[in-house]
């Protein structure tokens, strides 16, 4: 059975990432996102409310693994994509992935969840 060694959750506006995007558009968006989670979520109805989730993901993706930012890190180093049954999923790349390789953590589980103002992520990291 697999062992729980961190949990993070955070919630995000989606007006403040509705503006950040309205004022800096796809720098702003190129900078946090990969070119497949753009994608997906301009692809969606409620695009903002999908980009806010994902930024939300990211957060708590750090929190869950009980690191803080530091350099040499990149938004895009943490992707959320969707497994064949549309489940969110986490997929590492970069230093962050082999940190938590030496870590022991296997997977990271993430939930996600918006409405038209907030989006809230958890993310259990599993030994």
């Amino acid at each position: 059975m697999a062992e729980i060694v961190g949990l993070g959750t955070e919630i995000a506006e989606c007006l403040r990432i509705a503006r950040l995007i309205q004022r800096y558009g796809e720098a702003f968006l190129g900078r946090l996102f990969t070119p497949e989670e753009i994608r997906y979520c301009q692809s969606r109805r409620q695009s903002t409310e999908h980009f806010t989730a994902r930024w939300a993901a990211k957060k708590a993706v750090l929190k869950a693994l009980a690191l803080s930012w530091q350099p040499g890190f990149q938004w895009r180093d943490i992707e959320l994509a969707n497994d064949p049954d549309g489940q969110p999923m986490v997929v590492l790349h970069g230093p962050i992935k082999e940190i938590i390789r030496q870590m022991g953590v296997r997977q990271l589980r993430v939930g996600l969840a918006y409405c038209r103002t907030h989006a809230t992520a958890t993310v259990i990291a599993l030994q």
